[in-house]
C-alpha cells in the first residue's frame, strides 16, 4: 500500500531541532560529469550527489531527504530551477531543514522508477520534475511534481513542521510493506493463458485507439512503441484489418504532424495535444532508436515504402546530430534552446523565412508545411504536414518535380540556418539507450543494405564492448573519472538485444558468444524469484516483481526474455531456455489486470510458446 501525508493548512508551532549544529552543506554538483547535474552546480541550494554519504547525513541529523529527480531535456525541470532553486530564500529553507539531493533520472533509472511508482500511487499522476521527501531510513513520505515557488516554499515549511513535531509517527506511516511476486512458475507455458493474454491485449489496444488521430487515448499523445510493436508483430503472425488500420493511422499521423521534425528528421518525445500538433520539444535517443526500428519493420510488413523514408530520416538524424566522436550516441537534446525558449531551435517567423528562402520557395513552403495561418507558437511556426506535391503543383501551376525540388531546397536552407542556432545537448553515453540504437542500425543495415548504417552499428558496438563491458559486467556510463550512474536491468537487456542484432547481421560466432555472456550475466544479477531493476539501493528496496510493465521503452524483462530465447535456441542451452519459460510463466494475475502495459512480456510469451511448439 502507498501512503500520502495529507498536510494540514492549520499553522503548527515549529519545534526546535537538535541542539548541536550540523556542518553547513555545500553544493557538490559543479563540474559534475552529468550535464543535467552540472546545470545545478551554481544553485544556492546545497545539492548533494546521490550517495551513501547523503543518506548517512540524513540519519545522523534526523532530517528528511529532499530528492529532486529530473533530466537534461525536461522543460519544467528548468522552470523549477529558475523559479525555486535559484531563489536564495527557498534555498535557505531547503539547506537548513533537509538534505537536498539532485538526481539525474537517466543515471539512476531504477531509483526513478521506484519514485514514479510512489508518486503515481499517491498523486494519481507522474512526471518530472519529480520531488520526493524521504525519511532518513529511506522510505518515501510525500511527493509532488512541479510547484510554483510560493506553493513550494509553503510546502517545505509545513512538512518540516510536521516532521519536527512527530518524526516517529511519520516514519511509521511512510514505512510500507514491500509486496513481492510469487516467484517463477514451471518451465512450461499454458497455450490457453498465452492466447487469453494476447486476445485481451489486442482488444484493449483496439478499444483505446484513437480512430481519428491514431495513437492511444484522447489527451497527450506518446509514441507508445511497445504497444505498437506488439500490434505489428501480431499482425505479422495473424493479419487483421483492424490492427492494420490502427497501425497505419498512427504511423501516418506521427510522421506527418508535429511529433516528427520535418526539417532535420527525428522525433520529439510526445505531443501535449491529441492531434500530434504541439510537441514537447525534447528529443530522446531511446525514442528515435525505437521509432526508426518500428518504421523500418512496418515498411516491410505493411509494404509501405514511405515508412522507409521516415526510418532513414530518423537514422540519419541520429548519425548526424547525436553521434559522439567515440561512435556512441548522446542521450538527448533539450526542449529549450540556448536563449531559454521552449522549442526556439525549431520555430520560424515570417521575417526569417523570407530572408532565408526565395520568393517561390517561401510561397510553396508556407503552403506545404502548414505555415499560412497565424503562428500557433509564440515564436513562430513549426513546419509540419503530409505534403501532397501533386495538389500543390496544380495550385502553383508547376509540375511535381519542380515542387519537390523547391521543397528540398527550402529544407536544406532552413536546416543550414537552424544548425547555427544553439541547442543544449546531454552528452551522456548510456549503455542501454545505445543498445537500442545498435539494434536499430544493425537491423537497418540488414534490411536496407546501406554500408553507412553498418558502420554506425559497428562504432556503437565497439564503444559498448570496449568502454562499458569488461568481460564480466557492464557500466551504465563513464566519464573521465570512471563509472557514473548505476547499471540496471535495462542496460543489460537493451545491450543484449543490440548485440544479438549485430551478431545476426555479421553471422559471427564470437559476437554470438559475447551476446550470450551478457545475457547470462543479466539473469544472474537481476532475476531471483522475480525481477529486480537494480542490484543495490540506498533506500528501502521493494521486493522482486513477477512481470515488469512497459513504459516509453519496452519492459527490459520482456526484451531480455526474447533475446535469451534466441540465444538458448542457437546455443542449445536448455538451462537458459527453462529459466526464460519459468520467468514468463509468472505474474498472470498481474498481467490480466491491465494487459495493455505488459505488451513486451506478452509478446515474449508468444515467442516462447511458438518456440515450444517447434521443439
Amino acid at each position: 500500500m502507498k501512503f500520502i501525508i495529507r498536510l494540514s493548512l492549520v499553522s503548527l508551532w515549529l519545534i526546535a531541532g537538535p541542539a548541536w549544529a550540523a556542518p553547513a552543506l555545500v553544493n557538490q554538483l559543479a563540474n559534475h560529469p552529468s550535464p543535467y547535474l552540472a546545470l545545478h552546480g551554481t544553485d544556492p541550494v546545497a545539492w548533494q550527489d546521490w550517495s551513501a554519504q547523503a543518506t548517512r547525513m540524513a540519519r545522523e541529523q534526523g532530517k528528511l531527504l529532499y530528492m529532486s529527480i529530473g533530466y537534461f531535456s525536461c522543460h519544467w525541470c528548468h522552470v523549477m530551477q529558475r523559479e525555486s532553486y535559484k531563489n536564495p530564500k527557498i534555498a535557505e529553507v531547503l539547506n537548513k531543514n533537509f538534505i537536498p539531493v539532485k538526481v539525474d533520472r537517466e543515471l539512476e533509472p531504477a531509483l526513478d522508477a521506484q519514485m514514479i511508482d510512489f508518486v503515481e500511487a499517491t498523486q494519481g499522476r507522474g512526471g518530472w520534475p519529480l520531488n520526493v521527501f524521504l525519511t532518513p531510513q529511506g522510505h518515501p513520505l510525500y511527493a509532488v511534481l512541479y510547484l510554483p515557488p510560493a506553493n513550494f516554499e509553503d510546502l517545505l515549511i509545513r512538512l518540516n513542521q510536521l516532521w519536527q513535531q512527530d518524526p516517529q509517527r511519520l516514519a511509521e506511516v511512510a514505512r510500507r510493506e514491500a509486496k513481492g511476486g510469487k516467484g517463477p512458475g514451471a518451465p512450461k507455458l499454458s497455450p490457453e493463458k498465452v492466447a487469453e493474454h494476447t486476445q485481451q491485449l489486442v482488444s484493449m489496444a483496439l478499444q483505446h485507439a484513437d480512430d481519428m488521430h491514431g495513437g492511444f487515448g484522447t489527451q497527450n499523445k506518446f509514441p507508445s512503441v511497445p504497444q505498437l510493436q506488439f500490434l505489428l508483430n501480431q499482425y505479422i503472425r495473424k493479419p487483421d484489418n483492424n490492427i492494420r488500420e490502427v497501425l497505419e493511422l498512427t504511423l501516418d499521423q506521427m510522421a506527418a504532424h508535429g511529433l516528427f521534425d520535418h526539417i532535420g528528421g527525428g522525433f520529439f518525445r510526445y505531443t501535449v495535444d491529441p492531434d500530434w500538433e504541439t510537441p514537447h520539444f525534447e528529443k530522446m535517443l531511446y525514442d528515435n532508436a525505437l521509432l526508426s526500428r518500428l518504421y523500418l519493420r512496418a515498411a516491410v510488413a505493411l509494404s509501405r515504402n514511405d515508412y522507409l523514408v521516415v526510418a532513414r530520416r530518423t537514422l540519419d538524424f541520429m548519425m548526424r546530430d547525436m553521434t559522439d566522436a567515440s561512435g556512441a550516441l548522446y542521450a538527448s537534446f533539450s526542449a529549450v534552446d540556448d536563449q531559454d525558449i521552449e522549442g526556439g531551435y525549431y520555430l520560424w517567423d515570417d521575417e526569417e523565412l523570407m530572408r532565408v528562402l526565395s520568393d517561390a520557395e517561401y510561397a510553396v513552403a508556407k503552403r506545404a508545411w502548414r505555415m499560412s495561418d497565424a503562428p500557433p507558437f509564440e515564436y513562430g511556426y513549426l513546419p509540419m504536414g503530409d505534403v501532397d506535391v501533386t495538389s500543390i503543383g496544380k495550385e502553383f501551376g508547376k509540375n511535381v518535380d519542380d515542387i519537390t525540388a523547391m521543397l528540398q531546397s527550402a529544407q536544406q536552407k532552413m536546416k543550414a540556418v537552424r544548425e547555427k542556432r544553439g541547442l543544449p545537448v546531454d552528452t551522456k553515453l548510456l549503455a542501454g539507450w545505445n543498445g537500442l540504437a545498435l539494434a536499430s542500425f544493425a537491423e537497418a543495415a540488414q534490411v536496407l543494405k546501406e554500408p553507412g548504417y553498418r558502420d554506425a552499428a559497428l562504432r556503437i558496438k565497439d564503444y559498448l564492448v570496449n568502454k562499458l563491458w569488461n568481460g564480466r559486467s557492464l557500466r551504465r556510463a563513464v566519464s573521465k573519472d570512471g563509472a557514473i550512474g548505476q547499471v540496471v536491468l535495462e542496460d543489460y537487456a537493451y545491450v543484449a538485444e543490440g548485440l544479438l542484432a549485430w551478431s545476426e547481421l555479421t553471422q559471427d560466432d564470437d559476437e554470438l558468444r559475447l551476446t550470450a555472456d551478457v545475457i547470462r550475466e543479466a539473469w544472474r544479477r537481476f532475476y531471483n524469484r522475480g525481477w529486480i531493476l537494480a542490484e543495490d539501493s540506498l533506500i528501502a528496496q521493494p521486493a522482486s516483481q513477477d512481470a515488469l510493465m512497459d513504459g516509453p521503452m519496452p519492459a527490459p524483462s520482456g526484451v531480455l526474455a526474447k533475446a535469451s530465447l534466441s540465444i538458448a535456441q542457437r546455443t542449445q542451452d536448455t538451462q537458459l531456455r527453462n529459466q526464460v519459460f519459468s520467468a514468463l510463466n509468472s505474474g498472470h494475475d498481474q498481467i490480466a489486470q491491465n494487459p495493455f502495459w505488459f505488451a513486451s512480456h506478452i509478446d515474449a510469451m508468444i515467442v516462447a510458446q511458438q518456440t515450444a511448439v517447434k521443439e
